[in-house]
């Protein structure tokens, strides 16, 4: 079993390290170039490069977790988000700005869901589904805290004061990650045995078929919800929406995440993964559909953050709970480590593309090259389920 207290400090630390690193830049990317007279490119450029660092570091983090457990893998992420955030308030030059930057991609491989799932899977094995579910409820309100909070700091001490601030809360939270036992689940029920839980891909063909549909999955979600992070505020402002009233939107993003994650918490276990991920894929591209109407109906602004949150926070336990269905727990950090190093690589390219984007195609253009993605997504969704079926909800 895994403690409670363990459960409640790894959501807390998620709430914490989501919102000073990664939803950093929607709070403070427009502000930081205006200020310092960056280009868009450059500033959202950063935030690639912390991308690109998880994906390096990717497969390296996940056999740390399996091989020391999440406690000091996590509580050194903590540390390196202090000076991240620290760097990014101190940086006068656009290499300052990225070493910080650098420095951040690390310590969110080290401190995000993916190393806390590693964590929870290395102590509870297959019983981890429900603390996994449990952690996102809290992560999934960073958004919705932090994007309020970094605007009203930066109202009153300017972002370099707001960062340093920020620097701070990551101090205050390594604490959180003393909670995590270290030890290792220790199967009840002897290996081979008829009642063992074994996994759904076992031949070395499913094993390739399923990490590559998860793989796509968990890519092209990455690619999205890197996309929203830096420019949904933007999406909704230039859409025609004012700017404060941009900015409490988006902040639905996160009550959405929270509210599908409690759904997923109290009635889930009636539902095996893959059906749910096929459900949370089958919301998405319907979301974006109705930004497309946000100019002109608030309703539809509050559809498409409302919705896209609730998609996406159900997609983030999945990435999580799947592996623990499809893979061998075991190796889950190493399994999944590797596998979710290609979306890493790509959300890189999410900020800078979607600028892009809306750059010469509008907000518009945004919205429709997130609906193409959803329909991949729902696609891919569709193949796993069709191709591996659990016979009970886990």
């Amino acid at each position: 079993m895994i403690p409670r207290r363990t459960t409640l400090c790894l959501g807390l630390s998620q709430l914490i390290s989501w919102g000073i690193s990664y939803y950093l830049i929607g709070s403070f990317g427009e502000l930081i170039a205006n200020d310092l007279g960056w280009s868009g490119a450059v500033v959202y450029g950063g935030f690639s490069a912390a991308l690109l660092v998880m994906g390096l570091t990717s497969p390296l983090v996940g056999r740390l977790v399996d091989r020391h457990g999440g406690l000091p893998v996590m509580a050194a992420g903590a540390l390196l988000n202090a000076a991240g955030c620290a760097g990014l308030a101190l940086a006068e030059t656009v290499p300052a700005y990225y070493v910080a930057w650098i420095c951040l991609g690390l310590a969110m491989r080290l401190t995000l869901y993916d190393a806390a799932f590693a964590a929870l899977a290395r102590i509870g094995g297959p019983q981890a589904r429900g603390p996994i579910a449990q952690i996102t409820l809290l992560g999934g309100l960073a958004s919705t805290l932090f994007w309020p909070l970094g605007a009203e700091l930066a109202a009153h001490f300017g972002w370099r004061g707001a960062l340093m601030v920020y620097a701070g809360i990551a101090l205050l939270s390594a604490p959180l990650y003393l909670a995590i036992p270290n030890r290792r689940y220790q199967n009840p029920v002897p290996r081979g045995t008829a009642t063992e839980q074994r996994p759904l891909a076992t031949s070395p063909r499913d094993i390739a078929i399923a990490g590559a549909l998860y793989a796509a999955i968990a890519t092209l979600a990455n690619f999205l919800n890197a996309g929203m992070s830096a420019h949904m505020i933007g999406i909704l402002a230039g859409l025609g929406l004012a700017a404060s009233v941009s900015v409490w939107i988006a902040t639905l993003r996160g009550v959405g995440q929270s509210l599908a994650r409690l759904c997923e918490v109290l009635f889930g276990r009636r539902i095996e993964p893959l059906t749910l991920n096929l459900m949370a894929c089958v919301l998405l591209p319907f979301c974006f559909v109705a930004g497309l109407a946000s100019g002109h109906s608030s309703i539809a602004a509050f559809a498409f953050a409302f919705c896209y949150g609730a998609g996406n926070g159900i997609l983030t336990i999945t990435r999580g709970t799947l592996p623990l269905l499809l893979f061998d727990h075991r190796s889950y950090g190493s399994v999944v480590g590797r596998l979710l190093a290609p979306s890493f690589f790509l959300s890189a390219t999410a900020p800078v593309a979607y600028a892009s984007v809306i750059r010469h195609f509008g907000e518009t253009g945004a919205l429709y090259l997130s609906i193409a993605i959803a329909v991949l997504m729902l696609i891919a969704a569709a193949l796993l389920r069709l191709r591996f079926r659990s016979p009970q909800a886990r």
